[in-house]
């Protein structure tokens, strides 16, 4: 008898330990469950066991269908639990959560009927707070809350200042307005004011404002701005519309007491004067609208907020319609045009500095001025001088200064504003678009005492050079007469050689000197721009010459039939007949870029199997070209040409096959072009077109220059005579 077929995979004497996650509290990774045993194979029709209650010996996952899923997760979480239930109780006691365990109070969502479940599995009450907000996992009915605590919004002066009831019925009429007086893009000016005071004398006590953009991001920025101007409260606000009510019809409590505010006046003195004092231009009383000064106005805000009002108000006045939240930037439109005496700031680099940035530290600086308050609201292209010298200012206390563009004035460019400032200060500008202009100061600024100490120090060197220079000379004239040395000096390397060069080269240089630079420079500049257009004008040539070598080799493989002496005759009415036919039909070949290669001419047969006509559309424009189009294709494919047709956008050519046609045996032609050679000579076509185009303006730029430098060797020879 034959021994049993050993079998595929012989079974290991030691099977390898299981995962060690797969264990429970007791027992060791080495030793394999008791209930990891392979179970004898039953039918298929047999009912499957009911899973069995877990004990301590068993895996944890023994059961869970998926290692990974949310399901498995929580069949863990329970058979953790049940564990924690088989332990033998500790002799040492558990530590509350009000003695030791510093309690998570945090809010949980219990289902309804979640307090007949307060008593565990002991009869005892579980706490109402946890010592940490993982442990509500291990019941199925807690959930953990994490809500964001609500921010309370700071009442406006319009719930501060009137009665409950009051407001209540000013919000109920204001509900029922379908008209409001719509603000500008440049934010609440004169006219809405005035509008609004209209409304008011009208006998109205409401008055709608629609708000617009930029205003309209800070609705709070707007009320504000409305309640200042108008002398009205916002009682209510729906959506970017804000409805004022006049506060001399309206009850207002008597406990009330307006805020203080700043007002700011000129600046002009403490800007043309650096050792002035900052804060003496700002306080001024208005007795207008009945404000307090600025050294009475409260202390809020934190040191920062307060550190920044205190610059700025050191700088000029502010811009009360800025459109975003505080601290405003300052107005530099009432900043004085002209400063008597300002001049571009002395600068420079410390030794081994490049004055240029990096892309590195662009970089830096831009994300550096992104979190920066706006210093100035800028609105004019030119006279800012006022505005440079504030700019300095703050420069000697912050690397870059953040312009704003004001929006709603007209003739606005900032691009023009960047270049004016640029200039007048000597910055560097990081970053120009329609909202914001960024200038950073350099690095080779100087603040006004280090200014002021570096002109110091050359004029103390120039001067130390001066009487060395002196010294030198009493010794050689001492030497010359007790010596009897030669009186020729030499004047190399010494400070009066480069007193002479500052006289003869840099301060006595005359107007007839500086038009010869001038003209020298431009001879040059236009010498050089005619040798570049030369060279243009050469290359192009050699690549038209190359176009000309590509095309003949195109043209050598194309060989145009003979046209055919024995035509047949039409009578006028066929010919009439045959056109309108040719002009009613749908189906037509359509002419490209290529022109006519062998791919048209099948076509064209193609179509004559089935109809004696057929229509070929050109995009054609040229007169010339559509008739030399035309003959072409009545030659090669052996028909009769009915009619040339203008339409809407192209041009449409009637061919008649004749009464004798006969179809060709080959229908490709091989004398014509193919599809790929024809898109080449196309290309190729259109190409030596564009580069004799541009060889004609290449020869007019040089004819023009030759003339300007005629004129200007001209003029260099006048003077030179």
């Amino acid at each position: 008898m034959a021994p049993p077929p050993l079998p595929l995979f012989s079974p290991s004497p030691k099977q390898p330990p299981p995962q060690p996650w797969l264990h429970g509290p007791n027992i060791p990774a080495s030793v394999t469950p008791p209930d990891h045993i392979e179970a004898p194979s039953k039918p298929q029709n047999d009912p499957k066991p009911q899973r069995k209650s877990s004990s301590s010996s068993n895996p944890l996952t023994a059961g869970v269908p998926g290692g990974r899923t949310r399901r498995a997760v929580l069949g863990i979480i329970r058979r953790v639990r049940s564990l924690e239930l088989s332990d033998p109780p500790n002799t040492k006691p558990r530590p509350t959560a009000s003695s030791s365990t510093i309690p998570f109070n945090l809010p949980i969502d219990r289902p309804q009927g979640g307090h007949e479940e307060e008593r565990g599995r002991n009869g005892k009450e579980r706490p109402t707070s946890r010592a940490v907000p993982w442990s509500a996992a291990r019941d199925k009915d807690l959930k953990v809350a994490l809500r964001r605590e609500k921010k309370v919004p700071e009442p406006t002066p319009a719930e501060r200042v009137l009665e409950a009831a009051e407001l209540e019925r000013l919000r109920r009429a204001a509900r029922g307005m379908d008209k409001w007086v719509r603000a500008k893009k440049a934010g609440v000016t004169d006219e809405v004011v005035e509008d609004v005071r209209r409304e008011w004398s009208s006998g109205q006590e409401l008055a709608g404002v629609r708000v617009v953009e930029p205003l309209r991001r800070c609705m709070d920025r707007a009320r504000e701005i409305l309640e200042t101007k108008s002398g009205g409260l916002v009682v209510w606000t729906k959506g970017d519309i804000h409805f004022v009510a006049n506060i001399q019809k309206v009850p207002v409590l008597k406990c009330t007491i307006p805020e203080p505010q700043r007002t700011y006046g000129s600046i002009s003195e403490s800007l043309s004067n650096g050792n002035g004092d900052a804060h003496g231009a700002f306080r001024e009383i208005d007795q207008s609208i009945g404000v307090h000064t600025y050294e009475e106005a409260p202390i809020e805000g934190t040191l920062y907020e307060r550190e920044v009002n205190r610059l700025l108000d050191s700088l000029g006045p502010r811009f009360i319609d800025w459109w975003w939240n505080t601290p405003l930037p300052v107005d530099a439109d009432l900043l004085p045009q002209v400063v008597p005496g300002y001049k571009t700031p002395f600068r420079q680099c410390p030794p081994g500095v490049r004055p240029t940035l990096a892309d590195g530290e662009l970089t830096y600086l831009r994300k550096l001025a992104h979190p920066l308050p706006t210093h100035f609201a800028l609105g004019e292209n030119t006279k800012l001088q006022g505005l440079a010298a504030a700019i300095l200012k703050l420069w000697e206390k912050s690397l870059i200064a953040k312009i704003a563009v004001k929006v709603g004035i007209q003739n606005t460019s900032n691009e023009q504003m960047a270049w004016n400032l640029k200039h007048l200060t000597g910055g560097t500008i990081i970053l120009r678009n329609k909202a914001f202009i960024i200038l950073y100061r350099g690095k080779d600024f100087l603040p006004g005492g280090v200014k002021r100490s570096v002109i110091e120090q050359e004029a103390r060197v120039d001067a130390q050079h001066v009487k060395e220079e002196e010294a030198r000379l009493t010794v050689i004239d001492s030497l010359q007469i007790y010596a009897g040395l030669p009186s020729e000096e030499s004047s190399v390397g010494t400070f009066r050689e480069y007193q002479d060069f500052q006289v003869n080269h840099v301060h006595e240089t005359t107007e007839n000197n500086q038009a010869m630079i001038e003209l020298e420079a431009e001879k040059h500049r236009l010498e050089k721009e005619l040798k570049d257009q030369e060279r243009r004008l050469f290359t192009l040539t050699k690549k038209i010459e190359r176009s000309n070598q590509a095309l003949a080799k195109l043209h050598s493989s194309w060989n145009p039939s003979e046209p055919s002496s024995d035509k047949e005759l039409l009578t006028e009415e066929e010919m009439m007949i045959f056109r309108k036919i040719g002009l009613k039909m749908d189906e037509h070949v359509l002419l490209g870029r290529r022109g006519i290669f062998d791919g048209v001419i099948e076509e064209i047969h193609q179509h004559w199997k089935h109809k004696e006509i057929v229509k070929v559309i050109t995009k054609q424009t040229r007169a010339y070209q559509i008739t030399y189009t035309s003959m072409l294709l009545e030659v090669e494919t052996g028909g009769m040409l009915i009619a040339t047709q203008k339409l809407t956008n192209s041009h449409a050519i009637i061919l008649y096959r004749g009464k004798n046609y006969r179809r060709p045996t080959k229908s490709e032609p091989s004398n014509l072009l193919t599809k790929r050679e024809a898109l080449r000579r196309s290309i190729e076509v259109q190409r030596r077109g564009s580069m004799k185009y541009y060889v004609w303006e290449r020869q007019k730029s040089i004819e023009e220059l030759n003339w300007r430098l005629a004129n200007v060797t001209m003029k260099i020879r006048k003077l030179t005579q």
